[in-house]
């Protein structure tokens, strides 16, 4: 089995479409689907969709990109959304200096917050994070102090000591479709150096389809294009990359069920 740790099934790519992407998904054997909150206040969105389909669950936080439109938007605010069944982990939140659609104290600040909810829940957090590593890394080791918390560095492309300072923080490392990109020799050295334990493929759909399907809409289904790459890079069988990319998730992931209860 393999696990889609991200994406985005809420977007209005999907809306004509989502039974055959969920579909599509299974037929390729991704049994655990997690679509990812970017914004509290369209939270209902996300949980609807959860609840269609019994392999697809949801994260509750505020993107770096409107963490200025959610600051409003507390620690508690987000524990209270995980007290649903369907919600296992806390974000996207972190830190986007690529684009800076909203301002770095901002960012900042949402961020701390989920840090704080996902230390209090014990759920883990998914950080986003471009262009940032400095900041990421400092505000990381810096919030350890106050106590341990769960996360995943999703869609990694990082440098990397922000990855290995990381993992020694006891994070995960999540690879997207760029792993696949003919220009992205840096980023699968990264991957070939980290632990097999800490290490997660994704989709982020419907952006970064892997290759052959780059340039088009991504979808869950793909991710086994990801993970072909990464077994070929780290010198290992496909299967064995399903194996432990799939345990690394139900053990971050762990409020995920290893059993469904029925299927929808």
């Amino acid at each position: 089995m393999l696990v889609d740790s991200h994406c985005h099934l809420d977007f209005p790519d999907f809306a004509d479409d989502l039974d055959g992407v969920v579909g599509r998904a299974r037929e390729k054997g991704v049994g655990r689907m997690v679509t990812i909150s970017t914004r509290v206040r369209r939270h209902d969105g996300l949980l609807a969709i959860a609840g269609q389909f019994a392999d697809v669950f949801c994260s509750v936080g505020t993107h770096p990109h409107h963490a200025h439109e959610e600051l409003d938007v507390t620690a508690a605010d987000l524990i209270a959304h995980t007290r649903h069944p369907k919600v296992v982990a806390i974000g996207e939140a972190g830190l986007d200096y690529h684009y800076d659609n909203s301002p770095r104290d901002a960012q900042e600040q949402g961020f701390r917050a989920h840090i704080a909810a996902a230390r209090e829940t014990g759920l883990p957090l998914v950080i986003h994070s471009r262009e940032a590593d400095d900041d990421m890394a400092n505000i990381l080791e810096e919030e350890a102090g106050k106590g341990a918390f769960a996360a995943v560095l999703h869609c990694f492309t990082g440098g990397r000591d922000l990855a290995m300072r990381g993992v020694k923080l006891g994070h995960y490392v999540s690879f997207s479709g760029i792993l696949t990109f003919k220009n992205s020799q840096a980023l699968r050295d990264i991957a070939v150096a980290l632990p097999a334990e800490r290490i997660l493929v994704e989709t982020d759909a419907p952006y970064l389809a892997p290759n052959p399907h780059r340039g088009k809409r991504n979808e869950p289904a793909y991710v086994a294009e990801t993970a072909k790459v990464l077994a070929q890079t780290r010198g290992v069988s496909a299967d064995e990359i399903a194996r432990q990319t799939t345990e690394n998730f139900f053990r971050l992931f762990s409020k995920v069920p290893r059993e469904l209860q029925g299927a929808a």
